[in-house]
Parts: C-alpha cells; sequence; structure tokens
C-alpha cells in the first residue's frame, strides 16, 4: 500500500512511461495480434489499461481525463497511445490536486472489497504491470521490438553488443 504522493508520483511517472513506451510501439496491423482464438487483441489491451485510468479512480472521486469504460477500441495505434498519454498525465494532475498522504487512508468499496486509496494506487500499477506484461508476449508474436521495463529486452541486450540471456 502506497503511504505518501510522493511515492506514488515517482512510481507512476515510471510505470506511465513504460507502459507509454509499449504502446508507441504499437502498429495498426499489430492490433489484433492474441494468443488464442477467444484471447484478447493487444488493441484491446492498450485500451483497457487506458480506460481503467478513469474506471477506478472515478469509484474514489478522480476525474480523470480519458475514454469512458464502454469507448469502443480504435483501430489506430495512435490514437490509443495518445489517450493513454493524456489519461495517465491527468491521473498526475488529479491527484496532486486533490489529494493527501491522509487521503490515502481513507477506505472506498472497491470491486466487492474495501480498500484504501493507497491501496488502490497500488493495485493500479499492479493491473498496468500485469497487462502490460502481457502485451508484451503478443508484441514479441507481431514482431514488435519489446521495450525493456524492469530490465533489458532482448533488443537492449542487442543495442549492446552483449548476447541475449537465455
Amino acid at each position: 500500500m502506497l503511504r505518501r504522493i510522493e511515492d506514488f508520483q515517482k512510481d507512476w511517472a515510471y510505470e506511465a512511461e513504460m507502459t507509454g513506451k509499449a504502446l508507441n510501439t504499437l502498429t495498426n496491423e499489430s492490433l489484433g495480434q492474441k494468443v488464442t482464438d477467444d484471447g484478447r487483441t493487444l488493441g484491446f489491451l492498450g485500451w483497457h489499461l487506458t480506460q481503467t485510468l478513469r474506471e477506478m479512480l472515478g469509484q474514489v472521486g478522480l476525474k480523470i481525463d480519458g475514454p469512458s469504460h464502454d469507448a469502443e477500441c480504435p483501430n489506430d495505434a495512435d490514437e490509443i497511445a495518445a489517450a493513454y498519454q493524456k489519461a495517465a498525465k491527468s491521473v498526475t494532475d488529479e491527484i496532486n490536486a486533490n489529494w493527501t498522504d491522509e487521503t490515502l487512508l481513507q477506505e472506498d468499496s472497491m470491486y466487492g472489497e474495501t480498500w484504501a486509496r493507497g491501496l488502490t494506487l497500488f493495485y493500479l500499477i499492479a493491473h498496468q504491470a500485469h497487462h502490460r506484461g502481457q502485451m508484451t508476449v503478443l508484441m514479441r508474436q507481431a514482431g514488435l521490438p519489446v521495450p525493456g521495463v524492469y530490465g533489458p529486452a532482448k533488443e537492449d541486450w542487442a543495442a549492446m553488443g552483449a548476447p541475449a540471456l537465455p
């Protein structure tokens, strides 16, 4: 659970940048990539991450400038990436303007449970990391370069002139 706004903002800046890198790598052709016939597409996952910022934080009273939960997924990768960037910046702005460290201890009903707002912010980051991980698998299958997030990706090792670790 996050207990200080400053800690969230530091973590959020990095996580939003990494998600932005992944989304900026997508192409229109890659948006339909999925593992199984009934699986989620790469475009769906990117759009889901974007929509969740408004949906989840809207439940705790923040007005995030992003697409609604029922907004249709665009067929344009640049549109998804731009919508994410706008919503991610809105998260930073809304929390800075409306919350304090004490706010993080307030509790809300969230998805059938009771969460402190600091836990909601932690879950927002964890949700994003979870789906970004799914995206990297689909990106690799679609032949896209995968950005290193918590360490070098295959492409990063090659750029450093080093063999990729097995």
